[in-house]
């Protein structure tokens, strides 16, 4: 009987070290690919954006990706090739107060 108790918080330990290190697997995972699945190409006005993030084509992924971040937090993937996009990186390019990030 007492073996059962001193059993149970090793048991307890160990699925926490299981779950804690698939969670890292999975964070690693989601590093590996490409963060855009669909992609937005409807023109949004650039005074809805408080972030612009490129993220240059890799290993990871094959594709330029455009991230924008709302002003509500929402983001949102942009198609790279769409000429509003073009236009829209340009903007904050030059901009004194670039928004721009790459990652």
């Amino acid at each position: 009987m007492q073996s059962r108790v001193h059993i149970l918080p090793f048991l307890a330990v160990c699925l926490t070290f299981i779950a804690l290190s698939e969670e890292m697997t999975l964070t690693r995972a989601r590093e590996l690919r490409c963060q855009c699945v669909k992609t937005e190409s409807r023109p949004i006005s650039h005074r809805h954006f408080l972030n612009i993030e490129l993220i240059p084509k890799g290993p990871h992924c094959k594709h330029l990706e455009v991230i924008g971040t709302l002003k509500n937090g929402q983001e949102i993937c942009l198609e790279p090739t769409a000429p509003w996009v073009k236009k829209l990186i340009d903007k904050y390019l030059t901009e004194p107060k670039t928004t721009v990030s790459p990652k």
